[in-house]
């Protein structure tokens, strides 16, 4: 399955595979589907919005077709609908009165026993009876139910502000840990290993449930691997499913479906490990779907995207949503491999299987082609899927010039593949037979061994584990800014663990994602940014827990004040790299102050961003207006974090004004603390906060002057009153 973690299936493109695109007559076939979307839902309105869908779509198309057309009529959390429209129709669509926007519905792609005391968030921390009323929506690929994960021993029945429902059927129920569970496939296509209710065939959304909400569960491995006690950030919380992701990815008309039925459902956080381009806020199916959520107080948290390491790579970047890169932890999984002549190289990989030191005979897949199924050396050296000559592989241990995912070398029969290249060697990924991914050197020497003696033997060792001082960094995979629509906006928001985490699978799942590796496993070891969006997921839930009433700004605010600070030394894009930092879960109940945000600054936000007022009427279903009196610019929205993007050696001259909420101590006084580079002058004003009560609002400025002499300067803000230390990263950077 196309996914968002870091498998980089994607690499299996290099393969001349050939896309063929066969044409139709006019017909059904020619539309496709698309959104439309209309904003907020009126209540009075409600009962007639499926009337009001069907008529609009019988406007632009035939009407004996337009029944069949409509896909979803989105009126529970928010106006709008999924129809298949051609091109034409859609564009008159979009002028049609009511309408915010139209956009083809594209597929996205889906994006611990040590990672929480790596957080120093122990077991034993201090929790509340609140946290059983917490419901997370989880929308990915579904739920392995049967996984001890999400056991409901000892939970009692749902919260009783629960209003959604289980579509239970012969091979799924639901329980008091799982409360809810649904499914969404808008093009009605369920085949190959899909399974047509809300159980997940994939492993993926197994995974990223367990990491924000699963069960304690002791002794926990990959047969012996990252071997611990597994659990998630709030193991009381309780769990609604929401599949939206199938074996060829995650449609928008789902993804909307899904968030339409949560909001409305009660859920109390959303986790969404999904992405795909990032769009303009409301042509982008999550950021839709998170603004609606945020109206009704609800936070989505966002996986930040996998296609790190270059810039504005992003693919959740919407201002109300958490948006979260991937970070390191102390444990690291190595695999070494031994040749004949006992030269040892280390790799990575995850590798369960044991060739107990035996030496097999090691061959250059560039020396085995497939010659009968028209395989050159050229192509056999990466690999791929019939490139390679079972009669000259079987047996022997294969060498690679590609970094797939081992299916050419286990089909040829294989007895194990050693693959060298170029990319950084951090995601440590499961094969489905004994495997090792070393580095350009490493493998242009066993390339040289093989070609040294005439019997040339190798073995793979099974994968240890060692500390990995260099723990927190971002590693490769891991998207970065800055923000492509609005690069005043800080993005990722933070990081949290997302590097080989071990977390709950389905057990039909292969762990190496390969048909045909017949491993059963109930937990994997899986890295993207995909893992560190459960863990910041849990940990909202976990403040939420303490603090019913706080607003998705104030809980946003509180993980990002809270965070530990990286250092740009491990990673240069810095604050585009990890935001604020590294998520904080002890920390983040007691932030001090809060940069509190609510519906009407959003709406202001939009304004300053070129929105008028009809559009922003249909948005809120309010009459909310834009004017010179509401017109917000990007640095007045009440952001966390400051973030300026300017021409390098040009002057600069920039006012951020920001108010902060005292949610610490009642009387408490805040002395503004600057980490400030060279080249540039910041100012905060006042530069001290005297405060009387909780809850008392206080505004302040911060002013930087100065120029850009490099591609990226870091800086921060820290209120301290000697109890609370409240940081603000400040990033000035070059567009």
């Amino acid at each position: 399955m196309a996914r968002k973690t870091s498998r980089l299936s994607w690499l299996l493109l290099l393969s001349l595979a050939t896309i063929l695109v066969v044409g139709h007559s006019a017909s059904q076939n020619d539309r496709k589907a698309y959104i439309v979307y209309m904003g907020e839902r009126r209540q009075d309105e409600v009962s007639t919005l499926s009337g009001l869908h069907a008529s609009m779509l019988q406007e632009v198309i035939d009407s004996n077709t337009g029944p069949e057309s409509l896909l979803y009529s989105y009126k529970r959390s928010f106006n709008g609908f999924a129809a298949k429209l051609t091109e034409e129709e859609a564009q008159k669509m979009a002028g049609m009165e009511g309408v915010v926007s139209v956009f083809p519905s594209k597929q996205k792609k889906l994006h611990t026993t040590r990672s929480w005391d790596f957080l120093g968030f122990p077991q034993q921390v201090e929790r509340t009876t609140v946290e059983s009323d917490i419901i997370i929506g989880v929308l990915d690929s579904g739920i392995w139910p049967e996984s001890d994960s999400f056991s409901d021993k000892g939970f009692g029945p749902p919260p009783s502000k629960w209003r959604g429902t289980c579509r239970a059927s012969t091979n799924f129920t639901c329980n008091n840990k799982i409360i809810g569970a649904q499914y969404y496939r808008s093009n009605g296509d369920v085949s190959g290993n899909d399974i047509r209710s809300p159980r997940d065939s994939d492993g993926h959304g197994t995974h990223t449930a367990s990491i924000a909400a699963g069960n304690v569960v002791n002794m926990a491995s990959v047969q012996g691997l990252g071997s611990g006690t597994a659990r998630g950030g709030v193991p009381s919380a309780r769990i609604a499913v929401y599949k939206i992701c199938w074996l060829d990815g995650c449609s928008d008309a789902d993804i909307l479906a899904a968030f339409d039925d949560a909001v409305a459902d009660g859920v109390d956080l959303i986790t969404i490990s999904v992405g795909g381009t990032a769009d303009s806020y409301f042509k982008n199916s999550i950021a839709i779907g998170a603004f609606h959520a945020m109206r009704n107080g609800i936070l989505t948290s966002n996986s930040a995207g996998n296609r790190g390491p270059g810039l504005a790579t992003l693919a959740n970047i919407s201002p109300w949503s958490l948006s979260v890169a991937a970070s390191a932890i102390d444990r690291k999984f190595f695999t070494e491999v031994q040749l004949g002549n006992d030269n040892i190289y280390e790799g990575i990989s995850i590798n369960t299987f044991d060739l107990k030191k035996e030496m097999y005979p090691i061959i250059y897949g560039g020396d085995a082609p497939n010659t009968t199924e028209g395989s050159q050396g050229s192509l056999s050296r990466y690999c791929l899927p019939d490139s390679l000559d079972q009669n000259l592989v079987k047996g022997k241990i294969v060498l690679c010039d590609l970094l797939v995912d081992g299916e050419g070398a286990f089909q040829a029969s294989a007895v194990g593949t050693v693959i060298k290249g170029p990319r950084p060697r951090d995601s440590a990924f499961s094969f489905p037979l004994p495997a090792s991914y070393i580095g350009i050197e490493d493998g242009n020497n066993v390339y040289i061994y093989i070609n040294s003696t005439r019997s040339p033997t190798a073995t793979i060792l099974k994968t240890k584990e060692r500390k990995d001082a260099f723990a927190p960094y971002i590693p490769s995979f891991s998207s970065r800014g800055p923000n492509v629509v609005t690069p005043n906006i800080l993005k990722p928001d933070l990081a949290a663990p997302g590097l080989n985490i071990l977390a709950a699978w389905s057990p039909i799942a292969p762990i190496s994602e390969v048909e045909g590796d017949n491993r059963k496993l109930s937990f994997n070891i899986v890295s993207g940014t995909s893992m560190a969006c459960p863990h910041a997921t849990g940990v909202a839930a976990y403040v939420k827990s303490l603090h019913p009433k706080w607003s998705p700004a104030a809980i946003k605010s509180a993980l990002m004040t809270t965070a530990e600070p990286m250092s740009a030394g491990k990673n240069p894009e810095a604050e585009l790299a990890y935001g604020a930092g590294n998520i904080n879960p002890s920390k983040a109940p007691n932030p001090g102050l809060i940069y509190d945000i609510d519906a009407a600054d959003y709406i202001k936000f939009l304004c300053g961003q070129g929105y008028n007022t009809k559009i922003l009427q249909l948005l809120t279903g309010d009459n909310s207006s834009c004017s010179d009196a509401t017109n917000g610019t990007v640095n007045d929205l009440n952001y966390p974090a400051f973030a300026l993007s300017t021409p390098p050696l040009r002057s600069i001259n920039r006012v951020f004004i920001r108010i902060v909420t005292n949610v610490g101590s009642p009387t408490s006084t805040y002395k503004a603390i600057l980490n400030s580079p060279l080249g540039l002058t910041i100012k905060v004003t006042p530069s001290i906060l005297s405060f009387t009560s909780l809850g008392q609002k206080l505004p302040f400025t911060l002013t930087i002057e100065g120029t850009l002499d490099k591609f990226i300067v870091s800086a921060s803000l820290t209120w301290d009153d000697g109890t609370f230390q409240v940081r603000s990263p400040i990033a000035v950077f070059a567009p």
